[in-house]
This record gives C-alpha cells, structure tokens and sequence, in this order.
C-alpha cells in the first residue's frame, strides 16, 4: 500500500469517524472503498472524446473545416 493524505472538511472527518465506529471499520478502509468505488464507475462509463470542432458550431451540425477557412483562422484573411 502506498501512503498519501487526504484533506477532508470538519464536518466530512466527523461523519467519516462516525461511519467508522458505526460500521466497526477503520477509516483508511472506508477511504479505499470511496475510492474504488469512485474509480469502478469511471471506468464503466464510455470515454467521451473531444472534437476540435466541437462546439463551434453554435448547435449546427457538424461541418468539416475547408483547407481556405483553416488557412484564414491560422494566418488572418487579407
């Protein structure tokens, strides 16, 4: 296992101390089970990739970049 530090607020250290003593389990437990939880449901969801056309748009349908309008948004129109 490997050691790190986790900054908690004062209310989510005395819930977590209370759920400990409650479910007879250490806290350092009840954190790795957070966040295994937290990484299985990541890991479930699909990978949404990001478009550099995404969003440009304004709601239209997606339309590909001609080789003028890149030429002008790299160097500026004349």
């Amino acid at each position: 296992m490997k050691k790190t530090s986790v900054y908690l607020t004062e209310d989510e250290a005395a819930d977590l101390r209370r759920l400990a003593v409650r479910e007879g389990r250490s806290q350092a437990e009840l954190i790795r089970d957070g966040v295994r939880r937290v990484i299985d449901e990541a890991e479930r969801k699909p990978r949404e990739l990001k478009s550099l056309g995404k969003g440009r748009g304004g709601g239209q349908p997606y339309r590909r970049w001609g080789s003028e309008e890149l030429y002008d948004k790299a160097f500026g129109s004349e």
